[in-house]
């Protein structure tokens, strides 16, 4: 289970697996970094590691992966990227166009964005993209997602360290969290698709 070896990692290697653990999950989402925040936490109650160290080794450790995922965005082609919309994207209903309302909402709301995405899942890892798609200075990137970070992993690895050896119930809540937030995801994505048919229909 992955859980398992997530939890003999970071038994065996301390704040270095916390910072490569965190880094991977930035890229690869999959990995749960509840797991990592929230057993980390519980580890400051018996080990040597602290909740300082927690928390600052796995926010330097986040940003490392969103800057990584920021630098994919600024080397992403726009044109190459319309194209793939103009021949794929009606299987999600997309067209260029779209695209690039979304753009420009994203540099409409671009710093409050980065900052508060850090603490919610699915898009937590993915606005680095449009990020670094949109050429947001590097420098300003890099100072709010390590804000918005440091406040999540502050968080959890504080509620790890509280609930001590019942840590594993954190993650009931946490995973109550995650299924509004996929909700609220779903259902907006349905309220836009029924504006989308409702707009061609009225021009129809």
């Amino acid at each position: 289970m992955i859980t398992s070896w997530i939890i003999e990692f970071i038994e065996k290697f301390g704040y270095l697996s916390i910072f490569l653990l965190i880094a991977i999950e930035n890229i690869f989402p999959p990995i749960p970094s509840e797991v990592i925040l929230t057993f980390g936490g519980f580890m400051t109650t018996h080990t040597k590691l602290t909740i300082p160290g927690v928390v600052l080794t796995a926010t330097a450790g986040s940003t490392l992966g969103a800057a990584v995922l920021y630098k994919i965005g600024s080397l992403l082609n726009p044109k190459r990227l319309d194209a793939v919309i103009d021949n794929y994207g009606f299987v999600l209903g997309l067209k260029a166009k779209d695209m690039h309302k979304a753009f420009s909402l994203f540099r409409r709301f671009k710093y409050s964005a980065v900052f508060l995405c850090r603490m919610v899942p699915i898009v937590r890892s993915l606005i680095s993209i449009p990020a670094g798609m949109t050429k947001m200075k590097f420098g300003v990137f890099v100072l709010l997602t390590t804000a918005g970070t440091l406040l999540w992993n502050l968080l959890l690895v504080s509620v790890g360290a509280i609930m001590g050896e019942s840590w594993e119930k954190v993650l009931v809540f946490i995973n109550i969290y995650h299924e509004i937030t996929y909700l609220i995801f779903i259902s907006a994505a349905i309220a836009y698709l029924i504006y989308r048919i409702t707009n061609r229909n009225k021009k129809a």
